[in-house]
């Protein structure tokens, strides 16, 4: 059930706006003043308000300012009610933290679709937050990992802007790719919370049929987000967040895994993630080696092509290796996660590299 609040001292017009909403298909909560509204926001979880810019005790700017420095567990999309239609008006409201604006007296259609807007603004935003929530889930077994996925994900932005100035590109990696591939991309091991800390955390070698089962991971990831797209068949992240899962660890000459794909038989997206994820990997600071620079890092990555990297990839990658580098500066690992990594074990993951001499 679509939830919101409606905020606005002049009881005629508050219930105006709740009428409206209610043949909307909402449920609504309302107030008298951002005070009242401020604690109804507390105690319930609508995240959509519907806000007058006058009122006593607690005005339209001074609500939206006190939701913006709260520390409300969700996104909170704030339509603002003003008869100033002034655009210093407009900005300050926006400035306070406010989404949108519609002017007094309101049409009840403009209204409703606002809200509807903002709805959907708000459902984009909690998936985001899904996704990164269980991101972080699995990144949280290994010790390793620090911003490992705010780097990769901003990587794999900046790979699929520069593929869609590509003529052969322009069709598949549109603003909605490059959006799904930004968001989904920190899901590649979601899988790791289905293998076994003897595994994951060993201190040692990986046997024979450790490292196999350390490979798994791409399996149970797509097995669990194969589950959510039987449940959501239409939901294209959740696809592209399976097809990422289980993919990219494939390389392009066809000698990767699970199932040894080749070429562009490998999802576009997977492809991206595997550049984003190495390239992470070697310039991280690991227990068992120091980081490489950057000029390493894209030396290895150029040698790979077209074995290991998709090869009009790693020609997207040296056209923006600046923006890699200051991606790596502005998301850089603090030194108490380094340290903190230094006292924790090898993960089983990174230690592929040591143990079959290959690149993770």
């Amino acid at each position: 059930m679509k939830q919101a609040l409606v905020i606005d001292d002049d009881s005629l017009a508050r219930l105006a706006i709740q009428n409206t909403l209610l043949e909307g298909g909402y449920e609504v909560l309302t107030a008298g003043n951002g005070q009242e509204g401020l604690e109804l926001l507390r105690q319930n979880q609508v995240q959509l308000v519907i806000c007058d810019w006058e009122m006593p005790v607690m005005n339209g700017i001074e609500f939206c300012k006190a939701v913006r420095n709260s520390n409300l567990n969700r996104y909170i999309y704030v339509i603002m009610l003003t008869s100033n239609n002034q655009s210093e008006d407009i900005v300050s409201g926006l400035h306070a933290g406010a989404d949108d604006y519609v002017t007094k007296p309101f049409h009840p259609g403009e209204l409703l679709m606002r809200a509807n807007v903002g709805q959907r603004i708000i459902g984009l935003e909690s998936r985001e937050m899904t996704i990164f929530a269980l991101a972080k889930l699995a990144e949280s077994r290994d010790p390793e990992t620090g911003a490992h996925l705010e780097r990769v994900r901003s990587y794999c932005r900046v790979l699929a802007l520069q593929l869609q100035k590509q003529p052969r590109y322009q069709n598949l990696v549109d603003d909605n790719f490059i959006n799904l591939v930004y968001e989904t991309s920190p899901l590649h091991d979601i899988g790791k919370v289905a293998i076994p800390d003897s595994v994951l955390l060993k201190p040692g070698r990986l046997t024979d049929s450790e490292y196999e089962l350390m490979k798994t991971h791409t399996l149970k990831g797509a097995e669990t987000l194969a589950a959510a797209v039987k449940q959501f068949p239409n939901a294209r992240f959740l696809q592209m967040a399976h097809d990422i899962a289980l993919h990219h660890h494939e390389r392009f000459d066809g000698d990767g895994y699970p199932y040894g794909l080749a070429g562009e038989a490998i999802p576009l997206e997977s492809r991206i993630v595997a550049v984003a994820d190495v390239y992470d990997a070697l310039t991280s600071k690991r227990v068992y080696k120091e980081s490489y620079s950057h000029e390493m890092a894209a030396e290895i990555i150029q040698n790979e092509s077209g074995s290991h990297f998709d090869p009009e990839i790693v020609a997207a990658f040296l056209e923006v290796e600046d923006e890699f580098i200051q991606i790596r500066k502005n998301n850089a690992d603090c030194e108490s996660e380094e340290e903190e990594a230094r006292k924790r074990c090898i993960t089983a993951e990174k230690r592929l590299l040591l143990s079959h001499g290959a690149l993770a």
